[in-house]
């Protein structure tokens, strides 16, 4: 894969990544942090911008990883991508968060999910921006 198609692919899944961070931990799940409102820093809104360079960090790799073995068979592809990344980064997340923090089991099956269909949503729009131009 070229630079360009990269970059394309890179600020892609970051738009897709950071658009679904907003809907499910501000709208969608914002009711069941209310119980757990005692685990995060009073301060946490001066922090964010770490969050985001991890993110920054994160989708370059899920796109690095995905151009190493990408063999250019669609939208399929990115999903069943993101699905396998989804997978490892979620059970960490969401039940590794359970075992070390006392969150409520729905909170991190949520995590897992949602995570994993965040990162399922990313990899088909990797595939869909690294696909090859149609030949005229």
């Amino acid at each position: 894969m070229n630079t360009r198609k990269w970059i394309s692919s890179f600020v892609a899944a970051f738009i897709v990544y950071e658009a679904l961070n907003y809907l499910i931990h501000t709208v969608i799940l914002i009711k069941s942090y209310a119980a757990t409102i005692s685990l995060w820093r009073p301060d946490m809104n001066h922090k964010m911008w770490i969050l985001w360079l991890s993110d920054l960090a994160r989708m370059a790799l899920f796109v690095y990883i995905f151009t190493k073995g990408y063999e250019k068979k669609g939208w399929i592809e990115g999903l069943r991508y993101g699905l396998w990344m989804g997978l490892f980064a979620s059970i960490l997340m969401g039940f590794g968060a359970y075992v070390t923090m006392p969150i409520p089991f729905s909170l991190a099956m949520l995590w897992f999910v949602f995570g994993t269909l965040q990162l399922m949503c990313c990899g088909v729009s990797v595939a869909l921006v690294a696909k090859p131009a149609k030949k005229k």
